[in-house]
């Protein structure tokens, strides 16, 4: 059995399997902050690289929702984007995900938004969730919570 890094972060030879919230998914399409740009696409250049990436129904509701009406994304480009992560194989949002949502929100003191997230997360079968507005390195549920902005996924160990 291998070990964990130092850092208590799973390797990617450990089956690390990465959920993305919205606000990165948003951060890749933002010409106003370089840097966050920068730092988001290398994640989910990572996660395509590795098939490690996963979303749910809802984040990828969301993120087109706010792309077009934040940044001005056209429709189709932003449905196109969409299509693209068809490919992750996005958890559809059931009655079980709200209810784990709701017990997440109840034990963690989570927002409603954030805990759907950290629960579809779970019961994709990730281990970790990428999202600049939860606890970073929190652990709920099963799931580890990294800020894409505070490491690298060289620290996750899905690139070299």
């Amino acid at each position: 059995m291998s070990q964990m890094p130092s850092s208590g972060l799973a390797r990617q030879s450990d089956s690390a399997v990465v959920f993305v919230d919205t606000a990165v998914l948003l951060a890749t399409d933002d010409v106003f902050d370089s840097g966050r740009q920068t730092q988001a696409r290398a994640w989910l250049q990572a996660l395509w690289l590795a098939r490690a990436g996963r979303v749910s129904t809802h984040v990828l509701g969301d993120y087109y929702v706010a792309v077009t009406r934040t940044f001005g994304m056209s429709a189709g480009d932003a449905r196109a984007k969409v299509r693209r992560f068809q490919l992750w194989q996005p958890w559809q949002i059931d009655h079980q995900t709200v209810e784990t949502a709701w017990g997440v929100e109840a034990r963690f003191g989570l927002s409603y938004w954030d805990a759907l997230v950290v629960a579809a997360a779970a019961q994709s079968g990730a281990s970790h969730v990428l999202s600049p507005s939860l606890p970073h390195q929190q652990h709920v549920d099963g799931v580890t919570i990294l800020n894409p902005f505070l490491i690298s996924p060289a620290e996750l160990l899905l690139v070299d």
